[in-house]
């Protein structure tokens, strides 16, 4: 399984919009493409930045897709983007899903960005799923996790959903040891930790662990 993530920024008081869009005219258009299994979107209110996931079976399908998926966000960014950046683009591996309960109105994610050597993903892999997924579980409100990866750069990304923002508040200690001990264990390198509204969550993709 693959992934596409896509970071734009909007005005936030057009983040309503934004979402709508999302949920009426580009799920719909994405859903019937082959090899989709999934769509996600993430804000940040306050700031207007916004990441919207694409799940596909292979790459095959991940990089065919992109001919239909390029017009639509550039459409975004016409109606919605602010300043002058372009949007971040990302593809990834989707090597953990996991999820133990449906993600309600008001959740919420902590989104963890990291970096290793190359060489080191598999074994990475590993003690993530062995040491560091068992103590994410035991997080009061936990939803799923999932965990993205990028072969060639050694980058990383990790997303928790927890089942409100005040559950995601109460975790942000424990999150950070967490994070500590992946740092120590793990030979990693955090880049960026951010935490974010769940607002659109059509995930089809099957678990891996």
């Amino acid at each position: 399984m693959y992934a596409r993530s896509t970071t734009l920024m909007t005005n936030p008081g057009s983040m309503d919009e934004a979402i709508a869009y999302m949920s009426d005219e580009v799920w719909p258009a994405m859903r019937d493409m082959d090899g989709c299994v999934g769509l996600s979107m993430m804000c940040d209110r306050e700031t207007g930045r916004y990441i919207v996931t694409s799940a596909w079976e292979d790459r095959q399908a991940m990089r065919a897709s992109d001919r239909n998926v390029r017009p639509m966000r550039e459409q975004m960014v016409d109606r919605f983007g602010v300043g002058a950046g372009e949007p971040e683009i990302q593809e990834w591996e989707i090597a953990v899903m996991h999820r133990e309960q449906a993600t309600g109105s008001g959740a919420w994610c902590r989104v963890t960005w990291a970096r290793t050597d190359p060489d080191r993903v598999d074994r990475v892999l590993e003690l993530y799923l062995d040491d560091l997924m068992p103590r994410i579980q035991q997080m009061p409100g936990f939803c799923s996790l999932s965990l993205l990866v990028d072969r060639d750069s050694g980058r990383a990304v990790g997303t928790v959903v927890l089942e409100s923002r005040s559950v995601l508040e109460q975790t942000r200690e424990r999150a950070r040891e967490t994070r500590e001990r992946a740092v120590r264990t793990m030979d990693l390198d955090i880049l960026d930790v951010a935490e974010f509204e769940l607002a659109l969550a059509h995930l089809r993709v099957p678990e891996t662990a």
